[in-house]
């Protein structure tokens, strides 16, 4: 993935090496690439009112900082290469979300990036890293530990920079949904919601995300040219290995389809190429496909 001399986005915060939050858990509700937060789930048009667009969506927020009086020396490079590859995807994903909020007369409120190691305070409660990356729609920030990419080489075999990306796009997909007025709809329908209802419902929400991240790849590539050869194999390899059938297989031996909330495999890899090939939001809109 060719990245380096772009601009980097100044909406990162940088917890490293400030100690971890205290607490005992999530205690909000998050949406995130992994497998251990249940997301925001239900049943919700794709059509949005241009009001809740132009609105930013959600009404106003307090974003919660990091602990008070935690200020031990930093551990990490502020500036290394890891941190500026950070920083320069997400400014990837502020100018392609942009142009196309812009293209419906609305503005993109960029969502804030929190780096953090082992634990940290978020509006959702407490954020940890056994979690892998989540988004907060209480404080409308994304939440990594970057130890969750040596995870992925490490355990899923998965390598490379456009994969990590991926990643964070997908996280962003997330606020996106957030500022739409998804989230907010997902949630009411929430409590009217089975167990199995939901678990579905979810898998359509994290599906959703998946083909963001896919359209945020392909309109990336055509104003900055990034991806080189073998970069979409590694994204693909990255959807596949946290699908759910395939982490169940991993660590239970046995597939349970209605207990999905992320998608199955083959799922999102079919709608992050969905996103990747079309860079269209409405192709994006699995709420009212028929075929997920």
């Amino acid at each position: 993935m060719k990245w380096e001399g772009d601009r980097q986005s100044d909406n990162v915060d940088d917890r490293r090496g400030m100690g971890g939050g205290g607490g005992f858990g999530i205690g909000g509700k998050t949406v995130g690439i992994g497998t251990l937060v249940i997301a925001l789930i239900g049943s919700v048009f794709f059509g949005i009112d241009p009001s809740v667009i132009l609105g930013g969506g959600g009404g106003p927020v307090a974003v919660q900082q990091g602990p008070q009086g935690q200020q031990a020396p930093r551990q990490t490079p502020a500036n290394d290469r890891e941190t500026q590859f950070v920083k320069t995807t997400l400014a990837y994903t502020e100018d392609v979300w942009t142009q196309v909020f812009s293209a419906q007369g609305a503005q993109y409120q960029p969502t804030v990036l929190t780096l953090f190691e082992g634990a940290t305070q978020t509006a959702c409660g407490t954020g940890r890293s056994a979690t892998g990356p989540f988004y907060c729609p209480a404080d409308r920030r994304v939440y990594i530990d970057l130890d969750f990419f040596r995870l992925m080489e490490q355990r899923f075999k998965v390598a490379g920079e456009f994969a990590q990306a991926y990643v964070i796009a997908h996280e962003v997909g997330h606020h996106v949904q957030n500022l739409l007025g998804i989230s907010d709809q997902v949630h009411n329908a929430q409590q009217r919601a089975g167990e199995r209802e939901g678990n579905a419902l979810s898998v359509r929400l994290e599906l959703q995300a998946d083909c963001f991240a896919g359209l945020w790849a392909n309109r990336t590539n055509q104003r900055e040219q990034i991806l080189e050869k073998g970069d979409v194999e590694t994204a693909l390899a990255a959807a596949t290995a946290i699908g759910d059938d395939a982490l169940q297989r991993q660590s239970q031996g046995t597939v349970v389809p209605d207990s999905f909330t992320h998608g199955s495999s083959a799922q999102r890899v079919r709608w992050f190429t969905r996103g990747l090939e079309t860079g269209s939001v409405e192709q994006c809109n699995t709420f009212e496909a028929r075929q997920l």
